[in-house]
């Protein structure tokens, strides 16, 4: 009896000897929890100061008339509620505006996608040769500054001399005036964003496909289906997934499609290229602050809310 005291005793302090108690953890923890928060602590003061801050400042800017000249005693404003937000729906620029912004992301988002799952389709089985070298091709517009290439498609969309409407020419075809024509000119940006921005598209449809196994594709061959029917049948549904991230990342960056128009049409002619955000940057520039800011929670919420429908009408089938 004294033997098994003696050693569930040992056994005891073989425990406590061994590991530390509980006071000593919970100090340790604490330490360590403090440590955290003390180098987290910049961090923190930062995002509150330049990132929260703002974000509640403009939200109430935008329930007031602030202008320009109201920068000398901002608070003297007056708070008019919804009225900045009712305005903006009895806006015709702005309502226009939407429409330019709808029209570029129901055609160029589509002709994006389509394009970049091409490439990599192509580069994954297609392309046996210079791989890399078409795969830095392709993505090299992703990397290069807008202003260079809405240079470079300003001199291709040219209506005299440019590159587009001289190869028109060679087939018989009379090219439009790309930039001037307010018929033509949405579909000549829509064209340049396309090109620009598949490549990144590419490089995630090419991760997807390499993830495919190979061997449904041969067990397809196998049982007599063609190349057509194994990408209908085997690889779409398993890129289901990424053709969903694709479709989410390109609708965000389209809904707030700015530099295009900015640079190469300053969102004419007639209005015919203006978009949400290109007409917010103008009311911020004619001074209508208050205005402005309200024009960007509609697009914040725009955003939100079709990307929110987008996820729930994607995700049903992945």
């Amino acid at each position: 009896m004294s033997t098994a005291t003696e050693r569930a005793a040992s056994g005891q302090r073989a425990i406590t000897e061994g590991g530390p108690s509980p006071k000593r953890r919970v100090s340790t923890g604490l330490r360590e929890g403090r440590a955290a928060w003390v180098l987290a602590l910049p961090f923190c003061l930062l995002f509150l100061v330049f990132t929260v801050w703002p974000v509640i400042q403009s939200l109430y800017m935008s329930f007031t008339d602030t202008r320009s000249r109201d920068l000398r005693t901002p608070f003297a404003v007056d708070v008019i509620g919804i009225e900045n937000y009712t305005r903006a729906f009895s806006d015709a620029t702005f309502l226009r505006a939407i429409r330019n912004t709808a029209y570029f992301v129901l055609v160029g988002m589509p002709l994006t996608i389509l394009l970049a799952l091409a490439a990599a389709v192509a580069l994954d089985r297609g392309i046996t040769k210079f791989r890399a070298v078409y795969r830095l091709g392709f993505y090299t517009p992703v990397i290069t500054s807008i202003v260079a290439v809405a240079v470079v498609w300003q001199f291709l969309l040219r209506d005299e001399f440019g590159l587009v409407n001289t190869v028109l020419g060679w087939v018989g075809i009379d090219g439009p005036n790309w930039l001037g024509d307010p018929n033509w000119s949405m579909p000549g940006l829509i064209m340049m964003a396309a090109w620009r921005n598949f490549g990144t598209g590419m490089i995630i449809f090419l991760a997807g496909l390499q993830a495919v196994p190979w061997g449904l594709h041969e067990a397809a061959s196998i049982d007599g289906a063609n190349g057509w029917q194994r990408f209908r049948h085997i690889t779409l549904p398993l890129l289901r997934p990424t053709i969903l991230f694709v479709s989410v990342t390109t609708m965000i960056g389209y809904l707030q499609f700015f530099e295009e128009p900015f640079v190469m049409t300053n969102g004419g002619p007639l209005d015919s290229t203006i978009s949400m955000s290109m007409y917010t940057y103008k009311q911020f520039g004619f001074g209508n602050y208050g205005y402005a800011a309200a024009l960007s929670y509609i697009i914040f919420v725009v955003v939100a809310v079709v990307t929110a429908l987008q996820f729930r009408a994607l995700r049903e089938n992945t």
